[in-house]
C-alpha cells in the first residue's frame, strides 16, 4: 500500500469512525470497546505504511491486543467517573462489569498478551521469539501489578 493509498484508507476509516461514533458512544454498555477499535485502527495503517503490504495473521492480533489494552485502562480509568455516569445516565463498562471489574479486566490482560505473543512469534522466527519473552514476561507482570493495585472501589487509586 503506496502513500496515497494509505491516506485514501485513512481518510475512509476516520469518515467511519467520526459517523458511527455517535450511535455507539449512545447506547452501548461498552464504549470502550468501540474507543479501542477507533485509536487502534492505526496498527492497520501504520504496518503496510512501513512494511509496503499488509499482512494480517501478525497485524490482526497485534490490532486486537491494543483494543484490549483499551478496554484495560479505560475500564479502570471509567470507575473515576461511576458516580457521575450514573447521575447523567452514561453507559460505560465500569458500570457493566461493576463488582467483577477485575476479573473482566484480567481477561482482557491475558488475551493481550497472548495477542502480542502471536504477533512476535508470527513476525519473527523461533529465536527471536525466546529473546524476547523475558520483554514480554515483564509487560505482564507490570500489567497484572497494576490491575490487582488498582482499587476501584476508590476513584483516587483507579489510576494506574
Amino acid at each position: 500500500m503506496g502513500f496515497v493509498q494509505s491516506v485514501m484508507f485513512s481518510a475512509k476509516v476516520l469518515l467511519l469512525n467520526t459517523t458511527l461514533a455517535w450511535y455507539f458512544f449512545q447506547p452501548a454498555d461498552v464504549p470502550q470497546a468501540y474507543l479501542g477499535l477507533t485509536f487502534n485502527w492505526g496498527a492497520l495503517l501504520g504496518w503496510p505504511a512501513v512494511k509496503g503490504s499488509l499482512d494480517p495473521a501478525v497485524v490482526l492480533p497485534l490490532y486486537m491486543s491494543g483494543v484490549c489494552l483499551t478496554l484495560v485502562y479505560d475500564t479502570i480509568y471509567a470507575h473515576q467517573d461511576k458516580e457521575d455516569d450514573l447521575k447523567v445516565g452514561v453507559k460505560s463498562t465500569a458500570l457493566r462489569f461493576g463488582a467483577l471489574t477485575k476479573n473482566w479486566v484480567t481477561g482482557f490482560g491475558i488475551i493481550l498478551v497472548l495477542l502480542i505473543s502471536a504477533s512476535v512469534y508470527l513476525l519473527f522466527n523461533m529465536f527471536n521469539f525466546l529473546k524476547n519473552l523475558v520483554s514480554l514476561m515483564t509487560a505482564s507482570g507490570q500489567l497484572a501489578w497494576q490491575i490487582w493495585n488498582s482499587n476501584i472501589e476508590f476513584t483516587f487509586f483507579c489510576n494506574l
